[in-house]
C-alpha cells in the first residue's frame, strides 16, 4: 500500500513537472499553458457530458428494477478521470481521458468488476443484509 502511495504522491508528480518542463523548452511556455487549461476545459465539457449519461443510464436500470452496479462503476471512473483532468500535466490528462471516453473506461469497469468479483469469491469481502 505504501509503495502506490508513494507513486501516486511522488514519483507522478516528478514525470508531470519533468514533461512540463521538455514540452514547454519545445513549445514555449506559453503555449504549454494553453494546452493545460484547454485540457482541463476539455476535461470538464465531456466529464460533464459522460455524468449526464451516465446518470440517465443509472436511473434508466433503477426504472428496470435492475440494480446499477456496471452504471454505478462507469460513473466513478467519469468521476475519477474529471479530477484528473483537473490535475495539471501531460500524464494525468492521457490517463483522465482514458477514463472519461466510454470505449477506453469500458477497460477499467472491467478491471474493477472482475477485482470485486475476485474479492468477494475469495472471501475478502463478504456481502450480508446489503452492506459490505
Amino acid at each position: 500500500m505504501f509503495g502506490r502511495l508513494f507513486l501516486l504522491f511522488a514519483i507522478i508528480p516528478v514525470i508531470e513537472l519533468y514533461l512540463l518542463i521538455e514540452v514547454g523548452g519545445m513549445i514555449g511556455t506559453l503555449n504549454t499553458v494553453i494546452i493545460i487549461v484547454a485540457t482541463a476545459a476539455i476535461g470538464a465539457y465531456l466529464t460533464k457530458m459522460e455524468g449526464f449519461i451516465v446518470l440517465n443510464n443509472i436511473r434508466q436500470a433503477g426504472s428496470e428494477g435492475r440494480i446499477p452496479g456496471n452504471e454505478l462503476l462507469h460513473g466513478l471512473f467519469v468521476l475519477l478521470g474529471g479530477l484528473t483532468l483537473l490535475t495539471p500535466g501531460f500524464l494525468t490528462d492521457a490517463l483522465g481521458f482514458s477514463m472519461i471516453i466510454p470505449g477506453l473506461r469500458k477497460i477499467y469497469v472491467d478491471y474493477a468488476r472482475e477485482f470485486i468479483r475476485k474479492k468477494i469469491d475469495n472471501g475478502s469481502w463478504n456481502i450480508s443484509a446489503g452492506r459490505f
